[in-house]
């Protein structure tokens, strides 16, 4: 059987910790998958807020996902607390990839890794543009 494999982040931009919501657990009763990528996106918010940046300007440049990779490792259940590690991978042009190790806090047991690509976008002529220097900067700040 074919299996996609998602390394963890080498260097950590941002660290989030996120409790398992019950809207977040699927029909057998644990993690659902898209449930997985909206606590991503969530991380990644909270990193640009930091940075006091949105994805719609993010240093001069808005974002937009273009892929997204998801290896599940273990389950997560309603309740369990989640540290979720972000770090930056493949920067150029135009894009980068971030990369997230989600990991639930009470035995340290990875539950999923991700990989999300991202690409500046100029929402005002609707396609994609250079990376900002102060993002390439914040993304290799570590």
């Amino acid at each position: 059987m074919p299996r996609i494999t998602v390394p963890t982040p080498d260097d950590i931009l941002f660290t989030a910790q996120m409790t398992v919501q019950i809207g977040d657990i699927n029909y057998g009763q644990h993690l659902a998958n898209d449930a997985v990528l909206r606590l991503c996106h969530e991380t990644r918010m909270r990193w640009l807020a930091q940075q006091n940046w949105s994805e719609l300007d993010a240093g001069g440049a808005g974002l937009i996902m273009a892929d997204a990779a998801v290896q599940y490792l273990a389950q997560a259940h309603h309740g369990d607390d989640l540290r979720i590690e972000m770090g930056a991978a493949d920067v150029g042009k135009s894009g980068f990839a971030l990369r997230y190790h989600l990991v639930r806090v009470s035995d340290g047991k990875t539950v999923a890794r991700v990989q999300t690509g991202m690409v500046c976008f100029d929402y005002t002529v609707q396609r994609v543009c250079r990376l900002p220097e102060a993002l390439k900067t914040a993304l290799e700040a570590v």
